[in-house]
């Protein structure tokens, strides 16, 4: 990883706008006096001044202008707004190489060039490239995983760029655009189905006699030391699945219900769900 000697803009300061401030700051990639938020709850902006000694602003067109990274950390059904209210502005106009990267899910990178390389000539769209990222919550603990992927116009000091903010949060692979939809419901949605697995264990040892609170540190010990165990032996997940399963014992048992229940063929339809919804997202 690398510092990065440029001004941070971030359009929109939620959940994830903050994970990457403060990945960014605790990690010595960019130091805070670089970084500007900019959000419509100015109650929001000034929490963030103050844990952060950033800078704040409720114009996201000035921060635009200002910024050479630009991070668009809205939502996605606000993008267009925000776009067309930069890209509207009389003074639109790109003078100086500014990367743009977008973590707003299902938006497609074809849908950001339109609303911002529209009013622009050819020469400044080399100089605005656009890089599309999916990070997911666990950036906000310095454990995330994000994909990403470039448009033509980003070069390798872009994606270095990119690949250092992304990596102050987790780790990243690049992908092409394609493959996007999926890494956002695997890696972006994928917290959600392991929290979801955890409190169905909770529930489950509350129904056979624990107290919630054995229940919850049994399940969360659990899948903790199944990933290290997962990411030190370096064998494969159904290696190590049969490792613990005895014919004829318990784990073996609580298998044969999941399989009945289809549980594998449950998990590949719900992240084919997402993947799909991701691309509907995009299409509107």
């Amino acid at each position: 990883m690398k510092d990065i000697h440029k001004t941070i803009g971030f359009i929109g300061a939620g959940t994830m706008g903050e994970a990457m401030i403060g990945a960014l700051i605790s990690s010595g990639t960019c130091g805070a006096s670089s970084i500007t938020a900019c959000d419509t709850n100015s109650e929001r902006l000034e929490t963030l001044k103050r844990t952060y000694a950033i800078h704040i602003t409720e114009d996201s067109t000035s921060l635009f202008t200002r910024s050479d990274v630009v991070i668009l950390a809205v939502k996605p059904h606000i993008v267009g707004n925000v776009l067309q209210q930069i890209a509207g502005a009389k003074d639109y106009r790109i003078v100086q190489r500014k990367l743009v990267i977008s973590i707003a899910a299902g938006i497609t990178i074809s849908k950001l060039e339109k609303f911002l390389y529209d009013p622009i000539d050819s020469t400044a769209r080399r100089q605005l490239p656009i890089i599309r990222a999916m990070p997911n919550t666990p950036s906000l603990v310095m454990a995330g995983m994000s994909g990403m992927s470039p448009n033509p116009y980003a070069t390798a000091d872009d994606l270095n760029i990119a690949r250092s903010i992304l990596t102050a949060m987790g780790n990243v692979i690049e992908f092409k655009e394609a493959d996007l939809d999926a890494v956002t419901a695997m890696s972006g949605s994928g917290p959600a189905y392991v929290f979801y697995y955890i409190e169905s264990m909770i529930a489950a040892g509350a129904q056979v006699g624990l107290s919630a609170e054995n229940a919850s540190e049994l399940a969360i010990t659990t899948i903790k030391g199944a990933v290290k165990l997962l990411e030190e032996k370096g064998d494969s997940p159904q290696h190590l699945r049969h490792l613990v399963t005895t014919p004829g014992g318990t784990t073996e048992a609580a298998i044969k219900v999941l399989e009945t229940r289809h549980f594998q063929q449950t998990i590949v339809e719900a992240i084919a769900a997402a993947a799909e919804k991701s691309r509907e997202l995009g299409a509107r």
